[in-house]
């Protein structure tokens, strides 16, 4: 896939957006229309809004960052969809002072619940922007990766930490203030009345690979990349992801 329509050519989001793109290819078959509404909840600077807004699509970004906003402005303008795109100001728990419900075909919610006070509440809300049908995109912090990651860089009691802290947390320290096992992220989907479609794990390999590796050997990104996307799906990989994607679709 070309750089245009990947949100970041990079490891870091190439299987989520090629799950996202599938699914919003569904909604055009489904719907009829070739120009989809989608809402991207703390969608900040585009990374996916400006590719999604490429394909056609209008999208509406909320993000409580003026200076986020202000640079999703600056990159749409300059990839030629600033037509397509509009920055609002707010967060998900405050949502429906800045959209509507029931108006988007489409909403993302991106590496917004491990900063909400109320995931529950801000899912419910994300579903409740959707119309009939329309789809759910969620991305989260997973804990097992973190865990991990503490572990391989020698950080016993850190990982061990994660593993019994409610919130997924291995210190003061850790700038993340939740994680979540993919079981606790279908069931927040599940409760808002959503059906879950695909859970794939996002960064199984690619934060434990030497970046000089994956820089300097021939072939070698390519390769990581189509190991992302071959374990992405499979259950056993997502106890140690990075990141947790669940896609799921509101009943018609």
């Amino acid at each position: 896939m070309s750089d245009q329509l990947r949100p970041r050519a990079s490891l870091r989001t190439a299987v989520v957006w090629e799950v996202l793109k599938d699914a919003l290819d569904r909604q055009v078959k489904a719907t009829g229309r070739d120009a989809l509404d989608v809402l991207d909840t703390g969608g900040g600077t585009g990374n996916f809004a400006v590719p999604v807004a490429r394909l056609g699509h209008r999208v509406t970004v909320v993000d409580p960052s003026p200076n986020a906003l202000f640079a999703l402005e600056r990159r749409a303008a300059e990839a030629g969809v600033a037509d397509r795109v509009r920055g609002v100001q707010g967060d998900i728990l405050g949502l429906f002072d800045v959209v509507e419900r029931g108006g988007y075909d489409a909403a993302l919610c991106h590496g917004v619940l491990e900063y909400v006070d109320d995931p529950a509440e801000g899912v419910r809300n994300a579903v409740d922007a959707l119309r009939p049908a329309g789809a759910l995109s969620l991305l989260a912090a997973g804990l097992g990766g973190a865990v991990l990651a503490r572990a391989l860089a020698g950080h016993f009691t850190e990982a061990r930490q994660a593993l019994s802290d409610p919130a997924g947390r291995w210190g003061d320290g850790d700038p993340m203030p939740r994680r979540y096992t993919a079981e606790q992220l279908t069931e927040l989907v599940s409760a808002a009345g959503v059906e879950v479609g695909a859970v794939h794990g996002v960064r199984v390999f690619a934060d434990l690979v030497a970046g000089a590796l994956v820089d300097t050997e021939p072939g070698a990104m390519e390769a990581l990349l189509k190991l992302e996307t071959a374990a992405a799906e499979l259950p056993a990989f997502h106890a140690v992801a990075t990141q947790l994607h669940v896609l799921g679709t509101k009943p018609a």
